[in-house]
């Protein structure tokens, strides 16, 4: 009884303050994936950069969030998300901040091509606050009971992913305003911002927090359990990643989450491309319906999480990717202006509830890898996001202007192998079921 009393005298916060810490966190950081993307043009007029040097900038931050993802989800499982998470974001405002001082002091005149490895290691450090998806993923997933775990990560997930598609609005709007620079500076400002609050709201699950304090793991495991802590992670960070890939069931999930996911980051870099280049859109058409895409995705994503909570994951994730597979159709093979326009809202809708349920399904089929789990599937799911858009490029180049549609036909191919690997998934869960009741009875 008195470890008890200790123990809740000694917590800080609570699961509801930390997934809003977490989410605003994760808010701040995935920003980062439109670093590059609206100024791009910016730097090609002044550096003379080729398209192949282009391409590498835009991507650049994408692909040390994606990567990070792994280490870092996993050292969740180890020291609680609060230092991984900040040691990201400070990562990222490293990167940003240098990205201010190089624009500050030579944009225009002598920002020459000289200094392209320097904007290549500033994006990279820049993109590091987003790999705290898999970070918050495991934060979150200690803190909320199982039964509540899709809608809490929906939430997360789901208003963390708005800031790409509100920087590709508002960053243009800034610098246009105000300079380059400006809207650099802006971005620093308001990272460093998100940080404060992260700061102030975001705490590790009770577990951790008693493991600081000198708890033994057994003492903390029981009090954590006493203030309503489920799960609980492996023993140390290379456990966790080698326990989550041992599961043949990690992998299955990836596939789900770069249908889903890389494919949602692949079409935000590709849908302007292909407004502008197969309906000769207008410009701020082509940026508006885009940044339509990512908000609609990202937001239908939260009540996603609560039809995963209440149909389950599989049910969720299958109806989903059905919805994906009819957008992508009419967006193949569709010639008309509106009918490939609700297209893309059937991909948005697809994409953002079947992201939900993937992650409503992580701590289900791998509760004693969380953030192993979580980081093997955010970080190599995420990578969609550089596959998918030079095999739409291809598919363009080899057909002429009619490829820009027809290239839709990859994400076909994706949302059919999704449908039969949650099959899969759903046909095998009666095993997982009886593996989670057994563990159960055990721990008592």
């Amino acid at each position: 009884m008195q470890t008890s009393k200790t123990a809740r005298g000694q917590l800080s916060g609570s699961a509801q303050r930390s997934l809003i810490g977490a989410t605003i966190g994760f808010f701040i950081g995935f920003g980062a994936v439109s670093l590059f993307g609206p100024t791009a043009q910016s730097f090609i007029k002044v550096m003379h950069l080729s398209p192949s040097q282009v391409g590498l900038l835009v991507a650049m931050p994408m692909l040390t969030g994606s990567l990070l993802r792994i280490p870092f989800g996993a050292w969740v499982d180890r020291n609680g998300g609060k230092l991984p998470f900040l040691m990201l974001l400070l990562a990222s405002v490293v990167g940003i901040g240098g990205l201010y001082w190089m624009l500050l002091s030579l944009y225009p005149a002598h920002l020459s091509a000289a200094w392209y490895p320097m904007l290549l290691l500033f994006g990279a450090l820049g993109g590091c606050g987003i790999a705290t998806f898999s970070v918050g993923i495991g934060q979150v997933s200690y803190w909320t009971p199982r039964s509540q775990q899709g809608r809490a990560l929906a939430f997360y997930a789901g208003f963390g992913n708005t800031s790409p598609g509100l920087v590709a609005i508002i960053l243009p709007l800034i610098i246009a305003a105000g300079g380059l620079w400006v809207g650099y500076f802006v971005s620093l400002v308001i990272v460093l911002a998100g940080i404060g609050l992260y700061l102030v709201l975001g705490f590790d699950a009770p577990y951790f927090q008693l493991l600081r304090r000198g708890a033994a793991p057994a003492q903390a495991r029981a009090a954590a359990q006493q203030q309503g802590q489920e799960m609980f992670p492996a023993t140390s960070i290379v456990r966790t990643l080698v326990d989550s890939a041992a599961s043949w069931r990690t992998w299955p999930l990836v596939a789900l989450y770069f249908t889903s996911f890389g494919g949602f980051l692949a079409l935000t870099a590709w849908l302007p491309m292909f407004w502008s280049s197969f309906y000769k859109a207008p410009h701020w058409v082509a940026l508006g319906l885009t940044a339509g895409f990512s908000l609609f995705s990202s937001l239908i994503r939260v009540p996603g999480g609560g039809w995963s909570d209440r149909f389950g994951g599989e049910k969720v994730a299958f109806a989903a990717f059905a919805v994906l597979l009819v957008g992508a159709v009419l967006m193949t093979f569709s010639q008309a202006f509106a009918l490939s326009v609700l297209g893309e809202a059937f991909v948005a809708v697809g994409m953002g509830v079947a992201n939900a349920a993937v992650f409503k399904l992580v701590p289900h089929y791998v509760p004693d890898a969380v953030g192993g789990t979580a980081g093997w599937v955010g970080g190599l799911g995420a990578l969609g996001g550089f596959v998918v858009p030079p095999l739409l490029g291809r598919i363009a180049q080899s057909m002429g202007p009619v490829g820009y549609a027809r290239g839709y036909v990859v994400y076909i191919a994706l949302a059919v192998l999704s449908l039969l690997l949650t099959a899969l998934l759903y046909a095998t869960r009666r095993g997982v079921a009886h593996a989670s009741a057994a563990l159960a009875v055990g721990a008592r």
